[in-house]
């Protein structure tokens, strides 16, 4: 029995959409919520941005953009495509034979900004080019770059501004027969960027892309994503998420992850609960904590660790963790495997303790799947 059949106000009903490919990850319908980022290096220089995939593709991206502003780019990314472990959407923003090119080197999908890309002649020759490579499209809406009429219309970016845009090139790409698109919104206001993305779930079955664009750095573009898309993702909005930060492309996607996993959206990796600390602690929980983060990195398999540093709620909250430690006197604390209390261990030795046991219940948990 699911934890969402007994406890039905953790459940989320997803939105209705319809599924398309991006490479081989379905986006839309009932498929997982992928997470993507986009590489910061140039994209000429193939071996800085395959070893930047790579990375990604390491903390768990689905997909990954790549930015193709001229021929050059383009051409390289080819060989891009060729040694990328997962999906490559190809970034087209100004010029639309980027976009033809891109599709003909293998990208698997082309994000083409409305505001940008030209007219709609111009926009026919891509769809075509998309078509004849099997390669699906992302309308990729943005604030900063409405088209100029919308801006006479509307007077400034706006949630109806945005939509607008965004409809207007679903029809084109319908009347071309095609398909194989989704969509975002994005603003780097959040209020804007959630009012567009949900008169945009009202107004199509279209996948949805969700981002909070240019939300920030490391740490307040982590809080602005998370309130924005955690509301989105909340509300049953949202098939594919991009974080957009101002740090390593990495970090995107241990956030994006984590905003999953917080709403039960998606489980990867080890799932830590820890007490903020204070006083009644009975070993350094911070700095165990950092530790653990960084040991326990390798670790796919869903599953949760609690680390408490006392007794006030530290059994219980490892009566609800597969592995859990609770800091105690004299230098030890208790171990809880499966939600039961099992054997006490010293400080000194909790750590590497730790990772031991988490090793040996993702291995379990693994056969388990398997079998």
């Amino acid at each position: 029995m699911s934890l969402n059949s007994i406890r039905p106000w953790r459940n989320i009903e997803r939105r209705k959409s319809r599924v398309i490919h991006v490479g081989n990850v379905p986006v839309g319908g009932d498929s997982p919520i992928s997470v993507q980022t986009m590489t910061n290096t140039l994209t000429t220089d193939v071996a800085a941005t395959v070893a930047q995939v790579q990375a990604a593709a390491e903390a768990g991206a689905d997909i990954v953009r790549v930015s193709v502003p001229d021929e050059a780019s383009s051409k390289a990314l080819k060989e891009i495509v060729r040694e990328s472990p997962v999906p490559i959407v190809a970034d087209i923003h100004f010029h639309y034979k980027r976009g033809i090119e891109s599709a003909e080197a293998g990208a698997a999908c082309l994000r083409i900004n409305p505001g940008n890309i030209g007219n709609e002649a111009r926009v026919k020759e891509v769809i075509k080019s998309a078509k004849d490579n099997d390669c699906s499209i992302r309308i990729g809406v943005n604030a900063g770059s409405l088209e100029k009429h919308l801006l006479e219309k509307y007077r400034e970016p706006c949630p109806e501004a945005m939509v607008e845009s965004g409809l207007a090139h679903i029809r084109i790409l319908e009347d071309n027969d095609f398909q194989e698109y989704k969509i975002s919104v994005k603003a780097s206001d959040v209020f804007l960027s959630a009012a567009a993305y949900q008169s945009l779930a009202d107004a199509t079955d279209a996948p949805i892309h969700l981002g909070i664009t240019e939300a920030g750095g490391l740490t307040s573009g982590t809080i602005k994503s998370s309130i924005g898309l955690g509301n989105l993702l909340w509300m049953g909005i949202g098939d594919t998420i991009r974080v957009s930060l101002s740090a390593d492309p990495v970090e995107e996607v241990k956030v994006g992850y984590e905003i999953l996993k917080s709403l039960g959206l998606r489980h990867r990796g080890v799932n830590i609960i820890s007490c903020p600390s204070c006083a009644r602690q009975g070993f350094d929980v911070i700095k165990t904590v950092e530790a653990l983060e960084k040991r326990l990195e390798h670790i796919k398999t869903p599953m949760s660790l609690s680390i408490i540093g006392c007794v006030v709620n530290g059994p219980g909250e490892a009566l609800m963790t597969d592995v859990g430690w609770t800091g105690g006197g004299a230098g030890a604390g208790m171990v809880y495997l499966g939600g039961k209390q099992s054997h006490k261990m010293s400080n000194d030795q909790m750590v590497e303790h730790i990772v031991e046991q988490v090793e040996t219940k993702a291995a379990e948990l693994d056969n388990a799947a398997a079998e």
